[in-house]
């Protein structure tokens, strides 16, 4: 199975950092970019193949899983708000059935890791016609980790990443079963 690990946004030296949290000093483009190399890693040793890809080109990072014929498709982001909102949440593609069951997987496996409060932390599977979902000839998720902007959570982005990392490749394997 060939999983494409996408990063959002881009990092140095195109520096589209995505969202920030400037109290802390944080960049999303970073922080999605060590997590999911950590999902790669994870991957990899249970033995998918698997591709990490981070840019800034929306059609690019399409191109480039569809080429390469991948089986899954894993973009990963921090949310930002109004630095009061908190959680996690996944996206997946209108009437993807199995995009669905993807973030599902990802989703109850952040859920189940991440030790706060349900009331705040569980924002939900939803769909979206988010260009990466829509454009990608395989299923696809979308997964927005935590909100950056907000303290507490950008706390848990820093302190708590292997197991976000640990989380999405055990739903990736969860799929797979």
């Amino acid at each position: 199975m060939k999983i494409f690990v996408n990063p959002g946004h881009a990092p140095d030296p195109i520096d589209d950092p995505g969202a920030v949290n400037v109290r802390l000093g944080l960049k999303e483009s970073l922080i999605a970019r060590r997590i999911g190399e950590r999902v790669a890693t994870y991957l990899a040793n249970v033995g998918y193949t698997v591709k990490v890809f981070q840019f800034d080109g929306l059609s690019q990072i399409c191109d480039a899983a569809n080429n390469w014929d991948s089986d899954l498709f894993v973009s990963i982001h921090c949310n930002a708000a109004n630095g009061l909102a908190r959680g996690t949440e996944t996206f997946h593609a209108p009437y993807s059935a199995k995009g669905y069951l993807l973030a599902r997987a990802i989703h109850q496996q952040i859920v189940g890791s991440i030790d706060v409060p349900y009331r705040y932390w569980d924002r939900g599977v939803k769909q979206a016609g988010y260009y990466v979902l829509k454009y990608t000839d395989m299923p696809a998720v979308l997964v927005e980790t935590a909100f950056i902007d907000n303290d507490d959570d950008a706390q848990l982005l820093v302190e708590r990443e292997d197991d976000f990392a640990r989380a999405i490749a055990r739903g990736v394997s969860d799929f797979y079963k």
